[in-house]
């Protein structure tokens, strides 16, 4: 029975990523490769050049990013052992095993139709009889190899020449444009072939005009010379050959899988190594790490067009025991590569490590108690990190400790089997850790407590404008607007930056309109007109119960810094806007949240700070209601007998100062700054 081959369709199902338009140009210099090794003079006189072609068009009409114009082909060249009637016999049939012990699956030249509109080839080659024979061939998807042309010549060079021509646009934008991008992907793509003993010929690349050699290039990467060792996985061996690039290579550190002595898939491993973030250092400077991996397991499931393996990510279950999976794979080869990098990653492990303490010890106490319980390696982060990244890093180790010591004490609480001694020892590890856990939490309140007080203390100042921020900044710092104690948590509330009496309430309010306040019955409109004019305006409202005959109700009314324009009258006097608002709800009979009248409501003791910066026109109305100045200076203070209610005005800078008086002895205990 005879079986027929559809040219076209075999291109159409031909796979080539768009990213990967560049594969045809490194399967015909390794093709190259090949016919220099057939002809024994790979590295004697065997030569290979790589020529881009690109629109021929006039300096005007060039696009500025692509001066040199559009590649549209490229010319590989070499002068191997050609297209002899062997050579040509195995390129006429699909996938040949003429070179199959190089790896080649007869299968690259459909790339070159994938992604070129049609190749031409001209070869130089010694027939049988040791003449010279030219030898023209046209191949395309149409008509496939087509000799055009055949002669015996008197005298001439060997050589071959591949023309790959209309460069699909679908590729094309996707390639790298210029010479130098292009010679750093073809030597990524055949460096295997650098690196091995039998070393490489002469590889050039040229430009309109450029030129680039790609063994200089290779010079310029290489640190020293490659360090190869066999590993086994399973049954399978597996060679790592170990490459340290200069840090002016500007690579990356990678794992490179190959198969058939070519690149297939390359990953970023920086970070997955512990230590190993950014360049690395030797007694000969900086340098990038990259592992090339290859394999007969690679070489059997690397796909035809050499751009994936056929090997799952990850194997569960019967077959784990015998098949290899890239993640068994990739882990195995990290082994090797942490034991190579060893000795060279230890000023970056020290340096990340110091990055987590100074960061622990100036931004983030709260974490200091859980250090620990962390695994040292997951410590070693890169000391370019950002705070915010670190944060995150440490917390998610947090949260993972606290599910880590939520199971384990599920499990003691009901799991009472084994001898005491073991059950009490596991216990006591278990309460350790529970300690830490809360002394974290409690670290990070107080460092809560540092960052409202910077925040506050920049809120007050200037801008850069020349002005100061609105009282509405301010206000949201103590509490956020529009909220009450039944809708926002008290976790939002900042109220100790008054007093610290005001976290224990019954009920809390901050910018409501008095008559939606359950704990009065007050149906004033002139409370939210007042709101509606100056929003920033509105007080803070709560009553303090700790029993029905002992409440007592708290106005904080805030005003912008530097606001100077108060004078009698509830309109313009903080003052006697707290006053009026105190007396409102009196009057409205106060209640308890739950709807309890509290007897004498009238009598209930009032508490009314009034939160701004001491101008003239402040210090005005605080003599007039016969304040008395604090002993700083930077408040007044005083008894309404008339409203029965204590009033407190406090300069914000006696704010801030009197916060941090208050918290300065947690904050000494953590080792945050003061000032």
């Amino acid at each position: 029975m005879s079986l027929y081959t559809n040219l076209q369709g075999r291109v159409r199902n031909t796979n080539l990523p768009k990213s990967h338009g560049l594969q045809p140009i490194f399967e015909a210099v390794v093709n190259s490769i090949h016919a220099l090794e057939d002809r024994k003079n790979l590295s004697t006189s065997g030569k290979i050049t790589l020529q881009i072609k690109r629109d021929n068009q006039s300096p005007l009409d060039l696009d500025v990013s692509h001066p040199a114009g559009e590649i549209k082909g490229f010319i590989v060249e070499d002068n191997g052992l050609g297209f002899n009637d062997a050579n040509l016999k195995s390129f006429e049939t699909l996938d040949s095993e003429y070179k199959i012990d190089k790896g080649c699956r007869g299968v690259g030249r459909l790339l070159w139709l994938k992604a070129f509109r049609n190749v031409n080839i001209n070869s130089v080659f010694e027939d049988s009889g040791a003449r010279l024979k030219n030898r023209i061939i046209k191949f395309d998807v149409q008509e496939g190899v087509k000799i055009v042309e055949e002669s015996y010549l008197p005298r001439g060079e060997i050589k071959t020449c591949v023309h790959l021509e209309g460069f699909e646009q679908k590729y094309s934008v996707y390639t790298p444009k210029t010479i130098d991008s292009i010679a750093h992907a073809l030597l990524e793509h055949c460096l295997w072939y650098f690196v091995r003993p039998e070393g490489i010929p002469l590889v050039t690349i040229l430009d309109t005009d450029s030129e680039v050699n790609l063994n200089d290039l290779y010079d310029d990467y290489m640190c020293e010379s490659a360090y190869a060792e066999t590993i086994k996985i399973k049954e399978y061996d597996f060679d790592l050959t170990h490459i340290k690039f200069r840090a002016s290579s500007n690579k990356k550190h990678g794992l490179a899988l190959c198969a058939s002595n070519r690149l297939v898939i390359e990953e970023n491993i920086n970070g997955k190594i512990t230590g190993l973030h950014g360049k690395i250092s030797d007694d000969k400077g900086e340098f990038a790490y990259c592992c090339y991996v290859s394999s007969p397991y690679l070489d059997k499931r690397v796909r035809a067009e050499r751009t994936s393996f056929d090997i799952e990510k990850e194997i569960d279950g019967l077959f784990s025991e015998t098949e290899i999976s890239l993640n068994e794979i990739r882990e195995k080869v990290l082994e090797r590569s942490k034991v190579y990098l060893e000795d060279y990653l230890k000023t970056n492990i020290k340096a990340g490590q110091e990055r987590v303490n100074n960061f622990i010890d100036e931004k983030a106490p709260r974490y200091r108690s859980i250090v620990p319980h962390i695994e040292e390696e997951k410590l070693a982060v890169d000391p370019n990190i950002t705070d915010k990244e670190l944060d995150l890093l440490l917390h998610k180790q947090y949260a993972e400790i606290e599910r880590g010591m939520l199971e384990q004490g599920h499990e003691i609480m009901t799991n009472f089997e084994g001898d005491f001694e073991t059950y009490k020892e596991r216990l006591f590890k278990y309460l350790k850790t529970a300690e830490d856990i809360k002394k974290s939490d409690l670290a990070n309140y107080v460092s809560h407590r540092r960052v409202i007080i910077d925040l506050m203390e920049k809120a007050i100042q200037r801008t850069e404008t020349g002005k100061y921020e609105k009282e509405e900044l301010i206000h949201k710092l103590i509490m956020p607007m529009q909220m009450d104690s039944n809708a926002s948590p008290i976790d939002t509330f900042n109220l100790w930056l008054v007093d610290e009496r005001l976290a224990f309430h019954n009920y809390l309010a901050s910018d409501r309109t008095l008559n939606s306040m359950p704990i009065t019955g007050d149906t004033s409109t002139k409370e939210p007109d007042i709101c509606a004019l100056n929003v920033c305006d509105n007080p803070l409202l709560f009553s303090d119960t700790q029993s029905l005959p002992l409440a007592s109700i708290t106005v904080i009314e805030i005003k912008r810094p530097m606001r100077n324009d108060a004078k009698a009258g509830e309109e313009k006097d903080p003052i006697e806007q707290a006053l009026g608002y105190l007396n409102r709800i009196r009057n409205g009979k106060v209640k308890t949240f739950n709807g309890r009248p509290i007897p004498n409501s009238k009598d209930i003791p009032g508490y009314c700070y009034i939160i701004c910066d001491l101008t003239e026109s402040i210090v005005e109305r605080c003599r007039f209601n016969d304040l008395t100045p604090s002993r700083d200076h930077l408040g007044f203070f005083g008894y309404h007998k008339f409203y029965k209610a204590y009033i407190e005005v406090i300069s914000f800078d006696k704010l801030v100062k009197s916060a941090k008086e208050r918290n300065r002895a947690f904050f000494d205990k953590l080792g945050l700054p003061t000032n």
